[in-house]
């Protein structure tokens, strides 16, 4: 017999910790396989339905208090509503929720009224909100519409090779873009009561405010060009003849009908789903039409609904959190044929998506068989989601005669994820080379991401994927996306989080593909990025990372401990073989220590990344300064910040589990 290595007090508390997680996973299971846990956002959501609603003429008052209920459990001691957990209260939001209010009913006079109105004012008011804002206000006579961006229904018929074409945008900007090329254009108006209005929130009134758009700074470029451009395309509007007109808007509408998703939504997100129900409200589509009924039916399942509150989430993650969940449990120990984990790989891959999509314009040739993030979403499948199914899959056993089906699920997966590499070696979310950075600089977008580059965190994962599935460096799609990863990493040894906060995260994908693909542990880069990983740890043995650091680079790395961020560096540190180091084992403490009596983690903080707010999605080597155009403090205006509240339970038990892989040498 060998002689089983002593286990360390440590030891025994990870597997304990281990086996608690598994049993909160086991007794969460949904009865049709998968794992579903909130999707939290900001509280401009709930605002926004509530707007929605008004405008469509949707009044609910038990959903409204329950909605307005919920806005106001966030709002925070300053009068104001933030982006993410902690951050310094953000203005267009809080403006958002300060009229969503107003417009419920709630009297200007009252606590959380006055307080918002304080914040507001002292930031600057309304003038100083961002275009989203702007125009969610413009179309209940809050702002004039000449203060908003100019695009005119017929950019429609441009050709997928032509510039500024609908293709050449992410796929959730221009999902967005397309309905709200008629909502610019149409302008619609819905009156509210003199209760509702907010000319209180005008520090100079409305005759003394000026509605122009911001004009960009520095010197004569993209920005500066495209703001001339939208005053040229202002002068084409006015005119009293566009021949093109009616088509332009039959087609962006038959556009619209053809991409909402069988759960009512589109492309599974909040913002065009909402902009499409009111460019089909403003072309005269009832609320008896089939897709508007969808489309509001769709809300039901997105919302998080009890007795006194209901909150709306932005998106829902269902097919992310099962795979993430399932490969938890085989590496952590689960039987490979446990009967929890064949439910959820069946449930996984009834959810493949082999319908054609928009990724099809950039990659005509390649076959559907990916996976989308929620449970209905054909047309925007998501290439990070993919590789963890795939990951998942292929460590899980069905019974023999389900066996085909697994491995071809896995091949045709493969297969497309192998066409969606981009150019330059890396893979983005949704597309392939989109990346054309000329279209982060139209008056339009100051919020969010307008484009899906590749990513050094979603890449990772392909490379981690391909490796456990036997490739090797000498395959040309891993030699391609191992240079692309390398070319990326910082100075200081880290890699940039694109869809996780921020360079733990990137660390903490990179490091275990790596090891997956057989790179050489001991190389210097690789030495540099366990270095960061060690520099970084915090005095109680966790990791943390405050969504700060997307704006401040001196955040790197730095913030309050969290499970899920301590278990992203535990994934790097133990696929750089460091299992037995003082950090790893400090690390290991921190879980088994901060870990619940029924297998959860509390985390408040927010570490799922939407957009960073830079337009272009990639990581910024320069930061604006206060005053220039696209300048974020640690308010994030443009940023979009996400609390997965099952990214303290999975990603725990996965580190977890690697790490009892490596002590026991399997």
């Amino acid at each position: 017999m060998v002689a089983q290595p002593k286990r360390t007090p440590v030891d025994q508390a990870a597997d304990q910790a281990v086996r608690r997680s598994q049993g909160y996973f086991r007794r969460t299971q949904h009865p049709e396989g998968y794992w579903w846990g909130e999707l939290e956002s900001n509280s401009t959501m709930e605002a926004e339905y509530l707007m929605l609603c008004y405008f469509t003429g949707r009044h609910d008052p038990e959903r409204w208090r329950k909605v307005c209920n919920y806005i106001l459990s966030k709002q925070r001691t300053d009068g104001s509503w933030g982006q993410y957990y902690e951050a310094p209260g953000d203005l267009s939001t809080s403006v958002e929720c300060y009229f969503a209010l107003k417009l419920a009913g709630h009297s200007p006079d009252s606590e959380p009224l006055r307080k918002a109105r304080e914040f507001i004012l002292s930031k600057g008011g309304m003038p100083k909100v961002r275009i989203f804002t702007k125009i969610w206000l413009a179309l209940f006579g809050q702002w004039d519409w000449k203060g908003t961006p100019k695009m005119p229904p017929e950019m429609i018929f441009l050709p997928s090779w032509a510039p500024f074409n609908i293709y050449e945008f992410a796929s959730w900007a221009r999902a967005t873009m397309v309905p709200m090329l008629v909502i610019l254009t149409r302008q619609p108006y819905c009156p509210v009561p003199e209760s509702a209005n907010i000319d209180e929130l005008y520090p100079s009134g409305r005759d003394g405010t000026d509605y122009t758009l911001p004009k960009p700074t520095g010197g004569f470029g993209w920005a500066k060009g495209l703001y001339w451009s939208d005053k040229l395309v202002g002068l084409y509007q006015k005119l009293p003849v566009h021949p093109l007109r009616g088509r332009a808007e039959q087609k962006i509408i038959r556009w619209v009908l053809k991409h909402q998703e069988a759960d009512g939504s589109w492309a599974g997100i909040q913002p065009p789903w909402v902009y499409s129900l009111i460019a089909l409200h403003t072309m005269g589509y009832g609320s008896e039409h089939e897709a508007v009924k969808k489309g509001f039916q769709g809300f039901e399942t997105f919302a998080l609904e009890n007795e006194d509150k209901c909150n709306v989430q932005a998106c829902i993650s269902p097919v992310w959190d099962t795979c993430i969940a399932q490969l938890a449990l085989v590496e952590s120990g689960v039987a490979p044929d446990d009967p929890m984990v064949q439910s959820s790989a069946r449930w996984l891959m009834d959810k493949q998506v082999f319908a054609g999509g928009d990724w099809q314009v950039r990659a005509k040739t390649v076959r559907p068989g990916g996976w989308s993030f929620e449970f209905d979403n054909q047309i925007y499948p998501d290439i990070d989601d993919a590789s963890i199914v795939v990951m998942a899959l292929d460590q899980v056993r069905l019974p023999e005669a389900e066996e085909s089906r697994r491995a071809d699920s896995i091949l045709r997966g493969v297969e497309w994820m192998a066409g969606m590499q981009s150019k330059n070696g890396g893979w983005a979310a949704f597309d392939k080379d989109n990346n054309k950075k000329y279209l982060t600089k139209i008056p339009f977008s100051d919020f969010g991401e307008m484009l899906d580059p590749p990513s050094v965190d979603v890449t990772a994962h392909l490379l981690e994927m391909y490796g456990r599935l036997g490739y090797t460096r000498e395959d040309a799609e891993v030699a391609r996306g191992f240079e692309y990863v390398i070319s990326e990493q910082e100075e200081d040894g880290s890699w940039f989080g694109r869809w996780g906060v921020n360079y733990v995260y990137g660390a903490g994908a990179v490091l275990p593909a790596l090891e997956a693909i057989g790179e050489d542990m001991s190389q210097p880069y690789v030495r540099r990025a366990v270095d960061w990983v060690v520099a970084h740890q915090n005095e109680d043995g966790g990791w943390g990372e405050s969504c700060g650091s997307y704006v401040d680079p001196t955040l790197r790395g730095v913030g309050p401990s969290t499970a899920s961020q301590t278990a992203w560096a535990l994934l790097g540190l133990v696929a750089a073989k460091e299992h037995e180091s003082e950090a790893t084992q400090r690390g290991l403490a921190y879980l088994a220590e901060t870990q619940d009596a029924d297998g959860s983690w509390d985390e408040p903080y927010f570490t799922g990344a939407g957009f960073p707010g830079y337009g272009g999605g990639e990581r910024l080597t320069e930061f604006p300064d206060i005053g220039e155009t696209s300048y974020q403090g640690f308010d994030m205006p443009a940023g979009f910040m996400i609390n997965y509240h099952l990214y303290r339970n999975y990603w725990p038990l996965l580190a977890l589990g690697r790490y009892l892989q490596a002590i026991s040498g399997r």
